[in-house]
């Protein structure tokens, strides 16, 4: 059973690829490098380099390694950055989805776990989010994720695809040494190379009508995440039934100011965070159940808050 991960070659499509060779399966990486890393990808692990909008390059890709199924991962994440550059993320995430599709279905390949997010449901109004929960992006990138989505059903109605989609929440932690997150926008990631920096991380608004008065969100270890990718692939391969969607939750939030205390004792770098304004759109409360991929994934909480942030600086500071 071999599996084309569309950007394999990013924090999460790496672990996803990691995660298909522990349990003996083959998987392909196709990624532009556009935000991967080449070093990311094993030596043993067949790299097809280019971008999912060339369509003949996707479908030779599938052909050529006989692949069964897809995990499409690769697309533009970054909802902030998304508000000032919609067509690009229309294009990577929308058009990109359409052209995968299309080499999908040129080459017989009918399955496919897509990447989708927390963001199709922009501000939630209430404590958990189930997978019943009313979507309502407030991003071009939330909507080009309900998008995919659809597109998906869409497929399926059409053609009979094998479809499910992960919606992800806050993904952070590392499951190797040598994979780290490395996007800008992110709060591990930003808080550690400002602390290797030598400056101050900072908290966005303290006012929220939450505990300690921070926005609380729910983080997953990477690992975890991947896991539940290869289980629904295998489910898919057995002809098991899946559902439409799942959310990759753990069901209790954890507040900036938390995640703050923690880094400072996993770094042993002494710090107070500098509180700065809100940022616009920034809901108070997001946080998942994960019981309905519990059920079907192989999907829990393995990782603790500690362990979290400890296997994500140990993995920056490797590569420091």
């Amino acid at each position: 059973m071999t599996w084309l991960v569309t950007g394999g070659a990013g924090y999460i499509g790496a672990h996803v690829v990691r995660a298909f060779k522990e349990v003996g399966l083959q998987a392909v990486v196709l990624d532009d490098l556009s935000s991967g890393h080449r070093t990311f990808i094993d030596a043993d692990t067949p790299f097809v380099e280019g971008t999912i909008l060339d369509t003949p390059l996707v479908a030779r890709a599938l052909a050529d390694h006989s692949v069964e199924g897809v995990v499409h991962v690769a697309g533009f994440k970054y909802a902030g950055v998304s508000v000032s550059r919609p067509i690009h993320t229309y294009d990577q995430n929308v058009t990109g989805t359409l052209s995968l599709l299309r080499a999908m279905q040129d080459q017989g390949v009918d399955k496919v776990v897509f990447s989708s997010s927390a963001a199709t449901f922009g501000t939630p109004d209430v404590e958990i989010v189930t997978e019943e929960t009313r979507t309502a992006p407030e991003s071009p990138y939330g909507e080009s994720k309900l998008i995919g989505e659809w597109l998906l059903r869409d497929q399926a109605i059409a053609t009979g695809l094998k479809h499910t989609s992960l919606r992800y929440f806050n993904v952070v932690g590392s499951g190797s040494d040598d994979l780290y997150d490395t996007s800008p926008h992110n709060l591990f990631p930003i808080a550690f190379e400002m602390l290797l920096a030598g400056k101050t991380p900072r908290i966005n608004g303290d006012d929220y009508a939450t505990p300690d008065g921070t926005c609380v969100r729910d983080y997953v270890h990477v690992a975890d995440l991947a896991v539940s990718h290869v289980a629904a692939a295998r489910r898919m391969a057995a002809g098991q039934p899946v559902e439409p969607v799942y959310n990759l939750g753990s069901g209790a939030g954890s507040s900036v100011r938390e995640i703050m205390d923690t880094i400072r004792s996993v770094t042993g770098i002494d710090f107070t965070p500098e509180i700065t304004a809100r940022r616009p759109g920034d809901p108070a409360r997001i946080v998942a159940t994960g019981e309905l991929a519990a059920r079907d994934l192989d999907w829990k909480m393995r990782h603790n808050l500690e362990q979290m942030v400890q296997s994500a600086w140990q993995a920056r500071s490797s590569a420091a």
